[in-house]
């Protein structure tokens, strides 16, 4: 086997690996209790599409992870694709909904982005897109945003590498 062959099995498994472990941390049960995300298919690419950007985000600041960081945004596509049609949605109409949840993933994206640097509320930002049609209380958001930002500040202090190994540090509240 070729070294480069190696490599590539490596990082596919990494990046596998990186991307179990976003939807884990987005399955925790508190994000649904506590903060009031409606636990719903809607609620749940929310979360996912909030952790994978945290990922993302702090790959984007490491060298050569662009490769690494497009087969994570890829993975996460290719599961939302499955899990579509594993719910029944027509095959025709799949590609359309994927379509859609990849643009709204990037608005997603530009929204939290802006929202952590100060340029944009990112309260207002959460409550537009984690929450949906949900009326989240102040209290909820605003654990949502401390939540963001503490793992945003976690994670750029985290090497890079271990997010390429296929690890998601995500920090302890505190």
């Amino acid at each position: 086997m070729s070294l480069a062959a190696l490599f590539n099995r490596k990082s596919r498994n990494a990046v596998q690996a990186l991307y179990g472990a976003i939807v884990a941390a987005a399955r925790n049960p508190a994000f649904y209790a506590e903060w009031g995300v409606p636990d719903t298919l809607d609620g749940r690419f929310e979360l996912i599409a909030l952790h994978a950007f945290l990922a993302l985000r702090r790959l984007k600041q490491a060298d050569d992870s662009a490769a690494f960081a497009q087969a994570l945004f890829d993975t996460m596509f290719a599961d939302l694709d499955r899990n579509l049609r594993e719910m029944g949605v027509g095959d025709l109409s799949v590609g359309r909904q994927v379509k859609t949840m990849a643009k709204a993933f990037y608005g997603r994206v530009v929204a939290y982005e802006r929202g952590l640097a100060g340029a944009d509320n990112l309260d207002d930002a959460l409550r537009r897109n984690l929450y949906g049609t949900a009326a989240p209380d102040a209290a909820q958001i605003a654990a949502a945003a401390a939540y963001v930002r503490h793992q945003a500040r976690a994670l750029d202090a985290v090497p890079a590498e271990r997010l390429l190994a296929g690890e998601f540090p995500l920090a302890l509240e505190g």
